[in-house]
């Protein structure tokens, strides 16, 4: 027998509801009788494996992944260098002095432009007040990457570069900790490398992402019947499927045909009681975010909005039109009601579009040449409001067009996200006091970095995709309120840090593998079959 066929038996797992019997005799306050992935397994599985497991779910860590998708520069939010600090400053990405706020061991970029590029929308960038609330829980680490490509560059920001047998972050938590969970891994963006499966396909089907195309539809697929006007009673449509699945498809010559084949018995059980968990849960109800309207007419089709609707729609109010605050708003109710150990999120590549701000009118439609038009006014005449566009087209990869003011733009978006999100975390009991923010992570996963130079003394200019940059993590879990690395004021370029005492080190540049190792280890994955880099420097408690 092969260590493949080994670690695919050992990570195999008994039927769904015989996990929660054993939940329930061990008194868990865990809220399970899920569906896991829509995926979960009926092989055997190990008795032990299965018990630690099931206790780890009962002491769980959250992950959240927030993608910056296109490279967010470090060098235009905590790593920004001031004019005065450089020899190269003319031709290198840094700014006036009085754009940069120290704060503890970071910057934070404060600027207003007359223009995002050739967009006529005024950008005003403001990292210092989000940068100051959370720096206690926020670390940057240093690294060098290894593909400017954006899928590949996604992938390894998740899978370290094939660190642990191709396991994604996400994968690895989910691993951890989402044995008693109903929906371990959710994805909440969809296109991305940052959301595609990981190469390990020994690990329980539970551990991969469940991905969620429109956070505000996807509550409506999670009952087979509900809201459906006209529909049989749920009793009766309990006994036609019982119907169904013992009589009619066995009996059928598909069923007669395929009766054995693994795929139709996982079908077989996804549709019986992991189906019957999550509709007894009623997460139609509890993850729906928008409230009863025109647009959702909840009352009509006897549905309900969630008993949490008014937090997350005060926390997220452009939630309606803006897809990172309706993703944003899922991802908390999925970690609230305690159906999701990691969450994926994040702005995507199409632009989003206020069409309030820009006064009904399409962006062609504005004309510059117009009479009337005030040069110092941007928003006179061909002009549109600020805010008008709070997602560029291509995300932070606009920066090619516009390098300055799509990163101060996309930055202040991402960390406003996570500052909101922290909020209703910290508001959120976990048990005895501790909060839910108290277990859990952000991961600010980027691309690559750009580009560090530009035209001389050029305000507004484009930049490519660049290998070096950083990775923020901000959580109670990580070393916290610490810069690991440092920058070299003249070139832009970063280096790396001793992985045990954090000081910091001019020739190592940290490697991809070592960021995932850290970032795992903080999170407390059990690293169980492989031997990564101890990054005791990225943990709080080492």
């Amino acid at each position: 027998m092969n260590k493949q066929t080994k670690r695919i038996e050992s990570s195999s797992r008994r039927s769904f509801l015989g996990r929660v019997a054993k939940l329930a005799a061990a008194g868990t306050s865990i809220s399970v009788g899920g569906l896991g992935v829509l995926g979960r397994g009926r092989h055997a599985r190990a008795q032990d494996a299965e018990a630690e497991a099931l206790a780890r779910s009962a002491d769980p860590r959250f992950l959240i992944v927030l993608s910056t998708t296109g490279g967010a520069s470090m060098l235009d939010a905590m790593l920004a260098i001031r004019e005065s600090e450089s020899a190269k400053a003319a031709t290198l990405n840094c700014f006036p002095d009085s754009a940069v706020r120290t704060v503890g061991p970071f910057r934070a970029v404060d600027i207003d432009l007359p223009s995002l590029g050739p967009i006529p929308m005024p950008v005003k960038g403001r990292q210092s007040a989000l940068v100051e609330a959370h720096q206690a829980d926020m670390m940057v680490a240093t690294w060098q990457r290894t593909s400017v490509n954006h899928l590949v560059g996604q992938r390894r920001a998740v899978n370290g570069n094939g660190a642990w047998y191709g396991r994604t972050l996400q994968e690895a938590v989910a691993l951890t900790y989402g044995a008693g969970f109903a929906l371990p891994n959710v994805h909440l963006s969809a296109g991305t490398g940052y959301t595609e499966r990981g190469s390990d396909a020994a690990l329980p089907t539970y551990c991969y992402g469940e991905t969620v195309s429109d956070p505000r539809l996807w509550p409506l697929s999670l009952h087979g019947s509900q809201g459906i006007l006209g529909a049989p009673s749920h009793d009766l449509v309990k006994q036609a499927r019982l119907l169904r699945n013992t009589r009619l498809d066995p009996q059928s010559r598909f069923g007669r045909v395929f009766a054995e084949s693994p795929r139709l018995k996982t079908w077989e059980h996804l549709r019986s009681g992991p189906q019957q968990a999550l509709e007894a849960q009623d997460l139609i109800t509890k993850l729906m975010i928008s409230p009863d309207s025109a647009e959702f007419p909840l009352d009509a089709h006897r549905l309900g909005s969630s008993a949490d609707g008014a937090l997350v729609r005060s926390a997220f109010p452009e939630l309606a039109r803006d897809p990172l605050e309706a993703q944003a708003a899922l991802a908390f109710l999925l970690l609230k009601y305690r159906l999701s150990v990691t969450v994926t999120l994040g702005p995507g590549s199409s632009a989003v579009i206020n069409a309030e701000g820009t006064g009904g009118q399409a962006m062609g439609e504005y004309d510059e040449d117009d009479e009337g038009i005030d040069d110092d006014d941007p928003t006179a005449g061909g002009g549109l409001p600020e805010g008008s566009i709070p997602n560029p087209p291509l995300s932070f990869d606009f920066s090619h067009s516009e390098h300055r003011g799509v990163q101060a733009l996309m930055w202040s978006r991402v960390l406003g996200v996570a500052d909101r999100l922290i909020g209703l975390l910290k508001s959120e009991e976990w048990s005895n006091g501790q909060s839910f923010w108290d277990r859990t992570m952000i991961y600010v996963a980027n691309d690559f970095g750009r580009s560090k130079q530009r035209p001389s003394g050029a305000e507004q200019f484009g930049t490519g995709h660049d290998l070096n940059d950083g990775a923020l993590i901000i959580s109670p879990l990580a070393n916290g309120g610490h810069l690991l690395g440092g920058i070299d004021a003249d070139t832009g370029i970063t280096y790396g840090f001793d992985p045990a005492t954090s000081a910091p080190d001019p020739g190592r540049q940290m490697t991809e593998a070592e960021i995932y190792a850290g970032t795992a280890q903080a999170l407390g994955v059990s690293l169980d079959g492989v031997t990564l880099p101890d990054m005791r420097a990225m943990r709080r408690s080492a």
